[in-house]
């Protein structure tokens, strides 16, 4: 029987009150020690960029060595860079990162085939999460930017729930770089002419929550003209 299979089993067990209280109980003591030792760990990173993409990009990929190029350019610019951790994107950011003398984060996460972490990540800023709502939070909470490569569902999940939160003054705002307009075009193009313009699901103004790029400089200079705009730099 999958893990799948089990959690829909034991979903229509009957349990008693016992039971129920003290795994919820155990359950919540878990969440809160993911996120002290999160805070903990990330409070003092210092400016910092978050970058996502496909954790199956291998590094001949021209995405890999632009994640890798982005990230060397956040760091001559005074950021340091947040990655997923694992490999792919996240690890051609980190290398990035690491080989401009920057700020390299990893958050990694525990998945049922075990995701290992990259080895361009500082051996102080590697923390591994079971649950991905918490390690969603930390790339939020720390980070001054984000920059999106080419993904798949994490990617994209990452992405929307940032705008989101923007879009519904949760947090706020800072900048978001989708790079890649042949990979991105599409669903840039679908979001503006059916989710605005046809059914009227989102405004006009939510289509600047996002910037849409294809080098290195080009990503490097949203961050940075956005934070120039409020008179603010990296304070390192």
């Amino acid at each position: 029987m999958s893990v799948g299979e089990d959690r829909i089993k034991d979903a229509f067990t009957q349990k008693t009150w016992n039971e129920i209280k003290s795994s919820n109980s155990w359950q919540i003591f878990k969440i809160m020690a993911e996120f002290v030792e999160g805070f903990e760990k990330m409070a003092s990173i210092g400016p910092c960029v978050s970058i996502f993409g496909s954790a199956r990009t291998l590094p001949d990929s021209r995405y890999y060595k632009l994640a890798e190029d982005i990230a060397f350019k956040l760091t001559m610019h005074g950021y340091g860079v947040i990655t997923g951790g694992g490999p792919g994107i996240m690890e051609a950011a980190n290398k990035g990162a690491m080989k401009g003398d920057g700020v390299s984060v990893g958050m990694n996460i525990q998945l049922p085939f075990e995701q290992t972490s990259n080895p361009y990540i500082d051996h102080d800023k590697l923390l591994t999460f079971k649950h991905f709502f918490v390690r969603k939070v930390m790339f939020q909470k720390y980070a001054q930017g984000f920059i999106v490569l080419p993904g798949g569902f994490g990617t994209f999940d990452e992405f929307f729930e940032a705008i989101t939160l923007i879009q519904t003054e949760k947090i706020g705002r800072f900048p978001i770089v989708l790079v890649g307009t042949d990979f991105w075009k599409g669903l840039v193009e679908w979001i503006h002419e059916v989710v605005q313009k046809e059914e009227k699901n989102i405004s006009q103004k939510d289509m600047d929550l996002f910037k849409l790029v294809d080098t290195a400089e080009e990503a490097v200079e949203v961050i940075d003209s956005f934070y120039s705009k409020y008179l603010l730099s990296p304070n390192f």
